[in-house]
């Protein structure tokens, strides 16, 4: 049975574990791509709606992959993590990430940002 989740994929202004930081900005132009688990294989179900708000990358999908739906529902995955190609970026510590290219959405079980993570379950 799938499931249906909302969460951020990306927060702003927080620096993640590799020492980047995404900018407000940096998804303009962001539209659907797939979702995967773990950032591999196969999509595991869509992502329905993505933008930016002022926290981050908003997301709202449905997990179609019965074992990764259940693990959802019982909180035992609530990372959320993108792939991306860097278009436009500061040297430095932080990096600062100003633009990019959206690849996909992956679930996760640790994610690079700690917080961006699931927050809702339909």
């Amino acid at each position: 049975m799938s499931v249906r989740f909302a969460g951020y994929a990306a927060v702003f202004d927080a620096v993640d574990r590799g020492g980047d930081v995404v900018r407000r900005g940096a998804f303009a132009g962001a539209r659907r791509v797939p979702l995967l688990w773990q950032h591999r294989g196969t999509p595991v179900g869509e992502i329905e709606a993505i933008g930016e708000d002022r926290r981050g990358l908003r997301v709202i999908g449905c997990v179609e992959a019965p074992e990764l739906a259940e693990r959802l529902r019982r909180g035992a995955v609530t990372g959320l993590s993108f792939g991306y190609r860097v278009k436009q970026a500061s040297r430095g510590t932080p990096r600062e990430i100003t633009a990019l290219d959206l690849i996909e959405v992956s679930l996760v079980a640790s994610p690079m940002q700690p917080l961006a993570r699931v927050h809702a379950l339909d």
